[in-house]
C-alpha cells in the first residue's frame, strides 16, 4: 500500500525482503496465497507479468489526481490554518504510495497566503453543522481588532446566542447565517471570528418561509472584478474588522494619530469597490493615489447629479 505503485511495482523477492526487514518470515508460496487472500476480499492487486512477477496496488480509495485536487482544497481554504492544512495533507498522503505522496509535498506553496489563525474554526465548522441538524442553536464569542491588529473580544466579551440556518462559501472563508437574539433579525457572522462556540439545548427559531438563502447569498456578497491598483486608505479605529476581513491579516498598516489608522492594500478597481469604500460613510477614506480618488470623486458626483436630476 506505501511502497508500490503503477511505476514502482514490487517482486515477491522484495516483498519477503521487506517483511523480514519487519520481523516477519514468509515465502514465495505463503506470499503468493497472501495476494489471493487480498485480492478475495477487494483490494486491487495487479500484476505485471515477466521473468519475475512484479505486484503493485491497482486502485486505491482515490487516484492521484483525486488526492491532489483536495489538497489544493486544503491548501487554498483561507479557513483552515497553516497548522490544521499541513494535517489534513499528511493524512491525504496516505491515500497514495510514498512515491506519490512526494508529489503533494512539492505542491505545498500555499503556506504565504492569508489563512486563518483560529485553530480551532475546522471543530467550530463541524459543530455549527451539528446544530442545523439538530435545530438548535449555538452561543459564541466574537472576535474584533484594535488598531494594532490585536485580537479582542466584541462588546467586551458578549455571548451571542444564535439560530442557525445555513453556512455560507464566499471567497475561501466560512459565513454563518442564522437569527441573532441580539439584533433580532437574520444576519452573517464570518465562522473564523467565532470563539468558544457551544451547542445549547434550545431549540432554533425556525428559518423563515420568505428566507432563500441562495437569494441571500446573492444579495450579500459580491465579487471585486477590475484593473488591479495599489491603494491607501485613512480609517478609523473601529473600521479595522472590516479592513482585516476585506484584506487579511497581512494587510499593511500603520498608526496616525489616536483615531486612526493608514492601511495599504492592491485591489481590483471597480464600481462594487469603490460602493464598499462609499458604505463606511466616511470612516474609510481613499487618500492614494491621485487617479483613483479623482475616479471615486468623480462616481460621487455622477451619482449626485442623477439624484438630483
Amino acid at each position: 500500500w506505501t511502497t508500490t505503485d503503477f511505476e514502482h511495482p514490487a517482486t515477491i523477492k522484495e516483498i519477503i525482503s521487506f517483511l523480514e526487514e519487519n520481523g516477519v518470515s514468509a515465502t514465495r508460496k505463503t506470499i503468493a496465497g497472501d495476494i489471493e487472500d487480498l485480492r478475495a476480499i477487494g483490494i486491487e492487486i495487479d500484476c505485471i507479468r515477466s521473468t519475475q512477477n512484479r505486484y503493485y496496488i491497482e486502485i486505491r480509495h482515490f487516484e492521484l489526481p483525486e488526492v491532489k485536487l483536495l489538497v489544493d482544497a486544503v491548501q487554498s481554504a483561507r479557513f483552515i490554518t497553516t497548522k490544521k492544512s499541513r494535517a489534513l495533507i499528511k493524512k491525504l498522503s496516505a491515500f497514495v504510495s510514498r512515491y506519490q505522496g512526494d508529489e503533494l509535498k512539492r505542491q505545498l506553496y500555499v503556506d504565504g497566503r492569508t489563512k486563518a489563525k483560529n485553530e480551532s474554526v475546522f471543530y467550530i465548522v463541524d459543530n455549527i453543522h451539528t446544530a442545523i441538524r439538530t435545530k438548535k442553536k449555538i452561543e459564541f464569542q466574537y472576535l474584533e481588532y484594535n488598531q494594532k491588529k490585536e485580537k479582542i473580544l466584541k462588546h467586551d466579551g458578549y455571548v451571542y446566542s444564535v439560530s442557525p440556518y445555513a453556512l455560507l462559501w464566499n471567497d475561501d472563508c466560512y459565513y454563518l447565517v442564522g437569527y441573532s437574539e441580539k439584533h433580532q433579525k437574520t444576519i452573517t457572522f464570518r465562522v473564523d471570528r467565532m470563539v468558544r462556540l457551544e451547542i445549547t439545548a434550545e431549540k432554533a427559531r425556525p428559518k423563515p418561509r420568505e428566507l432563500k438563502i441562495s437569494s441571500y447569498f446573492s444579495q450579500i456578497f459580491s465579487m471585486f472584478e477590475g484593473e488591479e491598483c495599489e491603494i491607501e486608505l485613512l480609517c478609523e479605529n473601529d473600521t479595522m474588522k472590516y479592513i482585516i476581513e476585506r484584506f487579511g491579516e497581512g494587510v499593511s498598516t500603520e498608526r496616525v494619530d489616536n483615531d486612526h489608522f493608514r492601511a495599504a492594500a492592491t485591489v481590483a478597481l471597480s464600481r462594487m469597490f469603490y460602493g464598499w469604500v462609499f458604505q463606511f460613510g466616511g470612516k474609510i477614506k481613499l487618500t492614494a493615489p491621485d487617479k483613483v480618488v479623482d475616479d471615486y470623486n468623480s462616481l460621487l458626483a455622477e451619482a449626485i447629479r442623477q439624484q438630483n436630476s
